[in-house]
């Protein structure tokens, strides 16, 4: 059922304002809880995830960044089911053995992450690849970071998802550090869909903080993957809020650049929109916000209440 622009613009702020939440209670749970390995939040980045999984079908494909707690919930996960992964939980989506980075849910077709910088945009292809084998008109998305843009993964997969017009979107998660490495400092091109040239394929410069923007190019980019005219590089050019990882206080960037980036945040642009327009009153987005929290406060309680794994299976996913 096509939903109206009211409708759509509603569940884009509720989505937007669930990652933020959840992303917000994790980190707090990182620092004052015994929780194992580490996170990387995606606070500021929300309309990424949402704009681009909305233009998905629950049979396409998604490989994830490592910044994917947003990008599973969206494709269809439960947030408990992360929550209760992040804690090391049986409940975890995969099984409490991942961690942050290691999301999988096979049944939403969200393929399991990858710890290997850019291997998300390799596996991609072999995806690909199979749905053009098996002519099922699915396609593959593959979010990924900017550092990744300068590994092997990166070219070699998009010159032969280009050869091969696979079904394959590429969507760069541009946030302009590689860590702590700005990307002006890591290539010479003006930006990374330029690099798109290179292999004879479209590349687009996307308002990664503009969800409506974000939504309206990648269905377009969608429906040009299902007609099998081949793959497109969108760069969504957005901004994190927090370090790199639960550990990094991001020193290294100019705290008027951050500010200036707190300014353009797409919460409060898409809040302020909706309100324009006459959708909703502040306090009909304040009841969403509740909503939110309710989700992510039974989330933590599930995590909490559920039970850790035995040692003696750890083994029992090692392959050699």
């Amino acid at each position: 059922m096509k939903l109206t622009e009211k409708e759509l613009l509603e569940k884009f702020y509720f989505q937007m304002v669930l990652i933020r939440t959840f992303e917000e209670r994790v980190q707090h749970l990182f620092l004052t809880e015994k929780m194992p390995g580490t996170i990387h939040s995606s606070i500021g980045q929300e309309a990424v995830a949402v704009g681009v999984i909305n233009c998905l079908r629950s049979d396409d494909y998604l490989c994830g960044s490592h910044r994917g707690h947003g990008q599973y919930i969206i494709k269809g996960g439960a947030p408990r089911e992360v929550m209760a992964e992040l804690f090391g939980k049986t409940t975890g989506c995969s099984m409490g053995m991942g961690g942050s980075v290691h999301l999988s849910n096979a049944a939403n077709n969200y393929l399991p992450g990858v710890g290997v910088v850019g291997a998300q945009i390799a596996i991609a292809d072999g995806v690909g690849l199979s749905i053009q084998m098996r002519n099922t008109n699915q396609i593959v998305v593959s979010i990924f970071g900017d550092g990744a843009t300068n590994t092997g993964y990166f070219h070699e997969a998009i010159n032969l998802a280009a050869i091969w017009d696979l079904p394959v979107i590429f969507i760069c998660e541009n946030n302009f550090y590689a860590v702590s490495m700005p990307i002006k400092k890591t290539m010479r091109v003006g930006s990374i869909a330029e690099r798109a040239k290179s292999y004879g394929i479209e590349g687009h410069i996307i308002d990664g903080n503009d969800v409506v923007e974000v939504w309206k190019m990648t269905q377009s980019c969608v429906e040009k993957a299902r007609a099998g005219k081949g793959p497109t590089l969108l760069e969504l050019q957005t901004y994190r809020h927090k370090g790199h990882s639960r550990f990094d206080p991001a020193t290294y960037r100019p705290k008027n650049e951050l500010e200036s980036w707190l300014k353009k945040d797409p919460i409060p642009r898409l809040k302020k929109d909706l309100i324009s327009k006459g959708y909703k009153k502040e306090s009909d987005l304040d009841l969403l916000i509740k909503k939110a929290e309710k989700i992510v406060d039974e989330a933590v309680e599930f995590a909490r209440s559920s039970p850790n794994p035995n040692p003696s299976n750890c083994q029992n996913f090692v392959f050699g």
